[in-house]
């Protein structure tokens, strides 16, 4: 791992530890009353919270199948293709189509049979290299985008208690 690519993921955690603190100083204050409900945890869309919670699914999808150490058990490309993509794009990086392929961790006609899925769902775009004609770039669709911050936002909702959340937390900055 670069030097910059320390800085960059250092920044992020810093990042979520901030937010992290925000909404516990926030319940300490409302001790007496607090309440979590679905609408009590909100986090802005564009916050880097997300991608971390990405990260975790796509890492805990892959300790799975690496202590089952049967791929037939759990496949879900598409869900891996979603992840990896909506990881990208919480980083601002271009995912050539070959990427996703591999981030879906099955073989690649079977994934590129899922992109082409997601993308007759609307969920993905692929979009020409202006530099490369022999690249295609692939992205989650606006409506792709919010529909996995909107999935994320739930679970977020799920949290009941301050143990949950702490919990949760914990599990997210690792």
């Amino acid at each position: 791992m670069g030097r910059e690519q320390v800085r960059s993921r250092a920044r992020r955690l810093i990042s979520v530890a901030n937010e992290l603190l925000a909404m516990a100083h926030e319940m300490e204050l409302n001790e007496g009353e607090l309440q979590i409900d679905r609408e009590a945890i909100t986090i802005p869309k564009d916050s880097h919270v997300w991608a971390e919670v990405a990260r975790t699914a796509y890492r805990d999808r892959r300790r799975r199948l690496d202590i089952f150490a049967d791929a037939t058990l759990f496949g879900e490309p598409a869900w891996d293709i979603l992840l990896d993509l909506f990881i990208a794009a919480k980083e601002r990086k271009r995912l050539p189509v070959t990427s996703a392929c591999i981030g879906a961790a099955v073989p690649a006609t079977t994934a590129l049979r899922w992109l082409t899925v997601l993308e007759d769902k609307g969920l993905i775009v692929r979009e020409a290299d202006a530099t490369d004609a022999r690249r295609v770039f692939v992205r989650l669709s606006s409506d792709g985008y919010e529909k996995m911050v909107a999935y994320f936002s739930n679970i977020a909702g799920d949290l009941q208690s301050e143990e949950d959340i702490v919990k949760r937390s914990l599990r997210i900055a690792h």
